[in-house]
């Protein structure tokens, strides 16, 4: 319901004030596009793109892509390990290069809000910590909500707030420090 994949049967959601619950099926595709940047666990990249154009598929619906927008694409695989990866196929990739691609396509629109499914789950130690290390910059610097679902505890213990499904019941906290 927070990326507006499903609508709610009660109450509401609402994203910089708008409720997109009452949006047509056109527009709520725009508000979704413009707003909400999705890191599936799957990665759901298109066989026949590069990397590259991968990562620039929802900037299309903005219009020509700018030299700005391929440098954003371009700067985000940069950060997350994989400039020399630009004009490979995805079935060239690993699975974690899969994912970290699947992170910078979700950030490329610098949405108002990111959900992240297992943003980690696919890759080493390493690599992990520098993907999020990027999506808790990216938080930072750009003023983004971060939703991730995780069950790495290394990952939960870096969000400022975090809620755990045990048994049935949710358990949340807050982290004292940002």
């Amino acid at each position: 319901m927070i990326g507006t994949l499903d609508a709610p049967t009660s109450g509401r959601v609402t994203l910089d004030g708008e409720d997109p619950a009452g949006l047509d099926e056109p527009a709520l595709a725009r508000f979704r596009s413009r707003n909400v940047g999705f890191v599936f666990q799957d990665h759901y990249l298109l066989p026949q793109c590069s990397v590259l154009e991968n990562v620039l598929v929802p900037t299309i619906a903005a219009g020509p892509t700018t030299r700005e927008t391929f440098s954003r694409a371009e700067s985000l695989l940069e950060r997350v390990g994989l400039e020399d990866r630009l004009h490979h196929r995805p079935a060239e990739l690993s699975g974690g290069e899969r994912q970290r691609v699947a992170l910078a396509r979700a950030l490329v629109n610098r949405p108002a809000l990111v959900l992240a499914d297992e943003p980690t789950g696919n890759l080493d130690r390493t690599t992990s910590e520098r993907v999020s290390d990027l999506l808790l910059d990216l938080q930072k610097q750009e003023g983004m909500m971060l939703i991730v679902v995780t069950h790495s505890m290394r990952l939960a213990e870096r969000m400022m707030r975090t809620v755990e499904l045990d048994e049935g019941r949710l358990k949340g906290r807050m982290r004292d420090e940002v």
